[in-house]
């Protein structure tokens, strides 16, 4: 039994869009954001960087703050984090020696 032209056509089309979908987005549109990295593979890298995951709970209320300023910044939040941990620990640093 042969396919009607209607049938053929709608095959290639869902050929098409499959394909669409499984190639993914081209690096001269996204810049390389197309590159996934696994959980395992940023593990590495943060290490390399000496970066330590550091978990803690915080209040909503503080939370929505840094959210809100790590929008602005440049590092995000985890830049914002550690740039007022830093400013902090040195503030209370010095609070002490007097």
């Amino acid at each position: 039994m042969s396919l009607k032209k209607t049938d053929l056509a709608k095959n290639l089309a869902l050929k098409i869009s499959g394909q669409m979908k499984a190639a993914g987005v081209p690096g001269r549109f996204a810049q390389g954001s197309a590159e996934v990295i696994d959980r395992k593979e940023q593990r590495r890298r943060d290490a390399a960087a000496g970066l330590v995951p550091f978990a803690c709970k915080l209040p909503s209320e503080l939370v929505k703050q840094l959210n809100s300023r790590a929008a602005a910044h440049d590092g995000g939040l985890n830049a914002l984090v550690a740039q007022l941990l830093q400013r902090g620990l040195a503030a209370g640093g010095e609070a002490r020696a007097q």
